[in-house]
């Protein structure tokens, strides 16, 4: 989704100019024309990705609502406008909490580059955040993406069982994020800031499952070269995650179902239990029920795990929370990879939210990540997810002739001059009664013909054409020129 610029200035003709030039990069833009006006747009809803911010407006100065913003808890990256860029002034908007400053007029590319580091900046912290919270293990629901009734519903009974130590068990599609699920739990309740230990049981090799989790002894089998304290007392005190436990072996099994009744575990080779206080919630993408009848699972530890069950639904039945999504797997990845991509193309959204995503979460980040890495534009377009879309991206915009060679190029014969020179030409200027035609119009034709003469290669026509790329995608869904990109592609 495009990223929302808030202009804060009295002057129209100002604010006009700073619209040109943010949408020109396909930047959202809004307007308010005094302090007081954006104040109440942060803080009663609306709200902004950065705003620019006149310092001289009449009434409720720009410092002044600065100040009232940052009192408020408005975090919203703010870049001050002032015609005065002495010093004093710089430092008093810094004081106050601006991030950067212009002097006024500014310059296209100081604004852009401006806008742009405020927008990383944002990504940045968020991102560090996340991070400082997952390591700590303190992520809770209100960290989880998405906000389409199931997911309420999972993050509603989450937030009833983190209350207790009430063992949980997730299921759900490979991918659908059991994991963030658990660790949500964990940073709920009062386990929060414990160890939180994930154990893949469908990775653990065969004969090594019983060390692995419950440790063994110096000298217990050939190899125990030191003591191993297992995963079960490496989580004492706090949360262990047991994902994909369906796969634990039937002998394995048992000895889990021990070590949650007695709480306490029996190391490999040693002599006496060791007591352990661990919360175990469990995760499955298999019919854990159906593994019973099959005689794959224990009863008996099947009814131990599920005391409390929460089903992670499937991305394909909560489609509204892909943008939200994508807008948070790109800010992570822009962090991750340095780059600057500011969100996705309606038309690029429109695709990946009808998509099925059999891979779920998992697999919609993946293919934000390429798309994200090998991205030439600030928005995602549908040929950066080719595997999706079916569109591949134009080799004009990869590669370019080696000067002194010739490329062949798509050419149309020249109009006839019979007649007024209009009849024959591909793009007309009059009307039949002979009268100028409407820009829009004009600008219609001469578009699809472009999308015509050039195969819908989009590259191609946005620079013969003399306009930005991203400005070009959104003409041509002004336009409602999409099916005939489409078509022609």
């Amino acid at each position: 989704m495009a990223k929302t610029i808030l202009v804060v200035d009295d002057d129209p003709t100002q604010r006009r100019l700073l619209q040109a030039v943010l949408e020109r990069e396909s930047y959202a833009v809004v307007h308010a024309e005094s302090g007081g006006e954006a104040i109440d747009r942060l803080t009663k809803g609306g709200g902004a990705d950065v705003v620019l911010l006149d310092l001289v407006m009449p009434g409720l100065s720009g410092l002044e609502a600065l100040a009232e913003l940052r009192t408020a808890g408005v975090t919203t990256p703010v870049i001050v406008l002032t015609a005065n860029g002495g010093i004093e002034t710089v430092v008093r908007a810094m004081q106050a909490g601006a991030q950067d400053f212009f002097v006024k007029p500014v310059g296209p590319e100081r604004l852009l580059v401006g806008v742009r580091n405020a927008l990383q900046m944002t990504q940045l912290t968020a991102e560090i955040g996340r991070l400082k919270k997952r390591a700590t293990g303190r992520s809770s629901f209100d960290d989880m993406v998405g906000d389409s009734e199931p997911m309420r519903m999972v993050k509603a009974l989450g937030q009833r069982a983190a209350k207790s130590s009430i063992p949980v068990l997730i299921t759900g599609e490979s991918g659908v994020g059991k994991e963030v699920i658990a660790r949500a739990l964990h940073g709920a309740s009062d386990r929060a800031g414990k160890p939180f230990i994930a154990v893949n049981c469908g990775a653990l090799p065969a004969n090594l499952v019983e060390s692995i989790l419950f440790g063994h002894e110096k000298g217990a089998f050939t190899g125990a070269h030191e003591k191993h304290a297992g995963k079960f007392v490496e989580a004492n005190g706090g949360t262990l995650f047991l994902d994909e436990i369906g796969e634990l072996p039937l002998d394995m099994q048992v000895k889990l179902l021990r070590a949650l009744q007695e709480g306490e575990v029996d190391p490999v080779g040693g002599k006496r239990p060791v007591k352990v206080d661990v919360r175990i919630v469990s995760a499955t993408n298999r019919d854990p029920a159906q593994q019973v009848k099959e005689g794959a699972f224990r009863e008996d530890l099947f009814y131990r795990l599920n005391v409390f069950p929460i089903e992670a639904p499937a991305l394909r039945e909560r489609r509204e929370d892909i943008p939200a999504l994508v807008d948070h797997f790109i800010a992570r990845f822009n962090v991750e990879e340095g780059k600057r991509v500011t969100g996705c193309s309606a038309e690029t959204l429109a695709l990946l939210q009808g998509h099925d995503w059999p891979g779920n979460v998992r697999q919609l980040e993946n293919a934000v990540y390429r798309a994200l890495v090998l991205a030439d534009s600030p928005l995602l377009q549908p040929h950066d997810f080719p595997a999706i879309s079916g569109v591949a991206v134009p080799l004009d915009s990869m590669t370019a002739a080696p000067v002194g060679e010739t490329t062949s190029e798509p050419t149309t014969a020249a109009p006839s001059t019979d007649d007024d020179g209009q009849h024959d030409s591909p793009v007309r200027i009059t009307d039949e009664r002979g009268h100028v035609r409407t820009l829009e119009e004009i600008e219609r034709d001469l578009i699809q013909h472009a999308i015509e003469v050039y195969s819908g290669h989009m590259s191609e026509i946005a620079r013969r054409l003399g306009i930005g790329r991203s400005t070009l995608y959104r003409k041509v869904r002004e336009q409602g020129l999409e099916e005939q990109v489409r078509e022609a592609g």
